[in-house]
């Protein structure tokens, strides 16, 4: 299996990114553009961007299991991992695994779930992302439909304009393009996140971490993308971590304010 990595060189520290579910690489590109000097890098995971996109399931252990591959192929020691969403899931499963490749974590709203959560989830078509619609004309059809609807009209324009551009891919089977993340494989995503206990790792390591956290959800009400999947007592089970409530952002953090990513970057960095 093949796995996109971009690069942006640098004298700076690297910093490895890691990307929410559905999304793909450049997503983190108006966050890296506020490091100057850094020496960055961020991965198209399985199944989105430019990489291969395996038959179902999409259990999230091989998510961290590939970010951990790719870091040893690029000789990857003591950067700082950032990873948002599944990112974040993945991150810190590939630092227990390869210990070393970094030296921090910065977890953007992840979705790790409470430690009493219990393996499981639903089949992949039961998920609002099987009906996602997956043919466009361009990514500028793309961007002009999405800017006006939530949760997208609350990104930072320029995320939402790298979401749509690199987000689609030509379409194979005729004219136009296609989700660079396929709706099967991303409602496959979606059912796969309850299936790798993660405690055991959080628990094994020693490095710093920060986690940013969006707003709860409200009591009674649903769980859906405009409020935090992440544990509220998640610091408590690493060794070494800080928890930083962000009640004025929605999960997409990274979208609606790429500044205040990238100045959490800089400060885990110095």
């Amino acid at each position: 299996m093949e796995l996109q990595l971009f690069e942006w060189p640098g004298d700076g520290p690297a910093v490895f990114f890691a990307h929410a579910t559905g999304f793909h690489a450049r997503c983190w590109d108006r966050v890296i553009e506020r490091l100057p000097g850094v020496h960055a890098y961020a991965l198209d995971m399985r199944g989105h961007g430019r990489s291969d996109k395996p038959a179902p399931p999409y259990p999230w252990a091989n998510f961290g299991r590939d970010v951990a591959a790719v870091a040893r192929e690029i000789g990857l020691k003591g950067a700082l991992g950032v990873g948002h969403s599944k990112g974040g899931h993945a991150v810190t499963l590939a630092a227990s695994l390869e210990p070393g490749i970094f030296a921090k974590l910065l977890l953007v709203d992840p979705v790790i779930g409470p430690r009493a959560s219990r393996p499981g989830g639903s089949a992949e078509g039961d998920h609002f992302a099987a009906r996602r619609r997956n043919e466009w004309d361009s990514p500028r059809e793309m961007f002009e439909r999405f800017k006006d609807r939530p949760p997208f009209s609350l990104w930072d324009p320029d995320v939402l304009r790298d979401y749509c551009d690199h987000g689609l891919l030509p379409n194979p089977e005729g004219e136009g393009y296609v989700l660079a993340c396929p709706p099967a494989v991303e409602a496959a995503t979606y059912a796969g996140a309850m299936t790798t206990d993660i405690y055991p790792a959080i628990e094994s390591l020693t490095i710093p971490v920060r986690i940013l956290r969006a707003r709860q959800r409200t009591e009674g009400g649903p769980m859906d993308m405009s409020s935090s999947p992440t544990a509220p007592d998640l610091a408590s089970h690493f060794k070494q971590a800080e928890d930083v409530f962000l009640p004025q952002y929605s999960h997409f953090i990274p979208m609606e304010d790429p500044a205040l990513v990238a100045r959490h970057v800089i400060e885990m960095l110095a």
